[in-house]
């Protein structure tokens, strides 16, 4: 899947999640197929084997979490917190940081899970953003017989 088709599905995602009332098992798997990037490259594995039993016994929360730990190791949950009907999760890199001085990524919904999976997307689409170059790759001349010329005159 080429990295501009991927940098527009995390948007929909978010708004699918936004939308949504509860997690579902499609959900999860629809997440994991579209956003996650190590997961499938790992294959049948024990950190694979034991999120896909979190998603079989709809364990989300933890399944989300397990999710965060394998696709994005530099990142840790700063903060979750419920108020007034909300939860609100905050992912961050450097978690012992003040507030004021820490970029996290935050988001929040009635459900955990998907305040958590709202979150990760978020982390994701930013991840995407970053690894993208600034400005355009030059490719090089197609002449073999092509030499770069100094014009300046130092004499």
């Amino acid at each position: 899947m080429t990295a501009a088709r991927r940098h527009h599905e995390p948007p929909s995602l978010s708004d699918r999640l936004r939308n949504t009332q509860v997690m579902t098992r499609p959900l999860m798997l629809d997440i994991i197929a579209h956003v996650c990037r190590r997961f499938p490259s790992l294959g049948p594995s024990e950190r694979t084997a034991r999120i896909m039993r979190l998603i079989d016994v709809e364990a989300w929360a933890d399944a989300t979490l397990a999710l965060v730990e394998l696709e994005l190791p530099l990142w840790q949950v700063r903060r979750i917190a419920y108020d007034e009907g909300e939860w609100h999760c905050a992912l961050s890199r450097e978690r012992e940081l003040p507030d004021w001085l820490d970029a996290a990524v935050e988001a929040s919904h009635v459900d955990l899970s998907l305040a958590l999976l709202s979150a990760f997307i978020e982390v994701e689409a930013l991840a995407l953003e970053v690894s993208r170059p600034s400005v355009p790759t030059v490719r090089p001349a197609s002449d073999p017989l092509y030499e770069p010329v100094g014009c300046e005159n130092f004499g």
